[in-house]
C-alpha cells in the first residue's frame, strides 16, 4: 500500500456570483441542469473525496464538461474550491497565504500543459531553465540541470532550437523537460498528449511509462481517453457532471464497473490492453522448448504478439527472475472470457 500524497476531502466547486449559496441548494437536491436554470451557476464539481498515492500514476477521466480539469486545477490552487479539503502529505494546502503558496507552487507541484505552454522567442534549454532561473537558482546550474532533463527525454542536440522548429511531441517534450527541471514531486499533466497525433501520441505515452519507471513521480494525469487511462494509470478515476463515478484500477473498472454509466464508458474496451499475463499463467503448463519469455507485468495483448511469431505457447516470468509459468493461446481466450 502506496503512503497517500494527495488525498481530496467532499470537494465542491460552483462557478457564479454566490458559489457557497448556490452549493447549499444542491446539497439540499438541486441538481446541476436546475441550478443552471434557476440560479445562473455551473457546478463544476460535487463531493469529490479520493486518495492519490506516492509515486503513483493516477488518472482522471471523463467526457467534455466532467469536471477533469476543474479538479485537477484545485491541486494547486489555480482554481479555489467552494467546499471541501485539499491535503498533500496531510496538510491543507487552502490555508497557504501567498508566499507559501508560491512556494508550493515553484517546488511541489510541477504543470504539463496539452498546449504545450513554450515561450516562442526562446530557445528549448531557455524554456526549460526559465522556471529555475526566476526562482532565483544560479544560471550555470539552472543550465546544467536543463541540460540533463533535455537528455532524459530523448531531445539532446535541439537546445539551440526554438519551439517552432520541432514537432508537435518534441515541443511536449520539452514541456515535460521543463516540469521535471523543477524537481517537483506531483507533476500535473492536463490533456498533455491529446493535441498531438496519433503515432507521436503514442511514443509520449510510452515515453512517460519509461520515465515514471525511472523517476516515481506522483504523477496526476487528465484524459477522455480510456485506451490512454488503462495504459498509464495505476488507479483510474471516472468522472460524469462533476460527481465521481468509480476509483480502481483499470482491470477493477473492466470486471466491475460501478454503475451503468461506467459499463457504457468500458464496453468497448480491449480488455487484453490491461489484463496481465501473470494474473493468468498457468504454472502446471510446460511450455515448448525455445518458446519466447514474457514479463507477469505484461499484458495479454502483448502475449498475442509473441503468439503471433508462431509460437504454441510463451513462458511468463515473474520480477523475481523466476518462471511463474506459461500461456496457451487458449489460455489468454479463456482468460479474456472470464472477465
Amino acid at each position: 500500500m502506496r503512503p497517500v500524497k494527495i488525498r481530496v476531502e467532499a470537494v465542491s466547486k460552483v462557478f457564479g456570483r454566490d458559489p457557497k449559496g448556490a452549493l447549499a441548494k444542491v446539497e439540499a437536491g438541486m441538481d446541476k441542469a436546475r441550478l443552471l436554470g434557476e440560479t445562473d451557476h455551473v457546478l463544476g464539481l460535487h463531493g469529490i473525496s479520493l486518495e492519490i498515492g506516492t509515486g503513483e500514476t493516477f488518472v482522471i477521466m471523463g467526457l467534455s464538461g466532467s469536471g477533469k480539469s476543474t479538479l485537477i486545477r484545485h491541486f494547486n490552487r489555480l482554481i479555489e474550491p467552494t467546499g471541501g479539503r485539499i491535503l498533500f502529505d496531510g496538510e491543507d494546502i487552502l490555508g497557504y497565504d501567498e508566499t507559501r503558496l508560491r512556494a508550493f507552487r515553484r517546488r511541489k507541484v510541477a504543470m504539463v500543459f496539452q498546449r504545450f505552454a513554450l515561450l516562442p522567442h526562446r530557445t528549448v534549454i531557455e524554456n526549460v531553465m526559465y522556471g529555475l532561473v526566476l526562482d532565483g537558482m544560479a544560471k550555470a546550474q539552472a543550465q546544467k540541470r536543463a541540460e540533463a532533463q533535455i537528455s532524459l527525454v530523448g531531445l539532446s542536440g535541439f537546445e539551440a532550437s526554438y519551439p517552432a522548429q520541432l514537432s508537435g511531441g518534441m515541443q511536449q517534450r520539452v514541456g515535460l523537460a521543463r516540469a521535471l527541471a523543477t524537481d517537483a514531486e506531483v507533476l500535473l499533466m492536463d490533456e498533455a498528449f491529446s493535441a498531438l497525433d496519433p503515432l507521436i501520441r503514442h511514443d509520449m505515452q510510452m515515453q512517460l511509462k519509461e520515465l515514471q519507471a525511472r523517476l516515481s513521480k506522483t504523477i496526476v494525469f487528465i484524459t477522455h481517453d480510456l485506451d490512454e487511462a488503462l495504459l498509464l494509470g495505476d488507479h483510474i478515476a471516472i468522472l460524469k457532471d462533476g460527481t465521481l463515478r468509480q476509483v480502481g484500477t483499470g482491470a477493477d473498472i473492466l470486471r466491475a464497473p460501478a454503475d451503468d454509466y461506467v459499463a457504457r464508458f468500458v464496453r468497448d474496451v480491449n480488455r487484453a490492453r490491461i489484463l496481465l499475463c501473470g494474473a493468468f499463467a498457468d504454472a502446471g503448463l510446460v511450455s515448448e522448448p525455445g518458446a519466447p519469455e514474457i514479463a507477469a507485468e505484461a499484458t495479454l495483448e502483448a502475449a498475442f504478439a509473441a503468439f503471433a511469431t508462431g509460437a504454441e505457447s510463451v513462458v511468463v516470468r515473474g520480477a523475481d527472475g523466476q518462471i511463474a509459468g506459461a500461456l496457451t493461446p487458449h489460455k489468454v481466450m479463456e482468460a479474456l472470457a472470464r472477465v
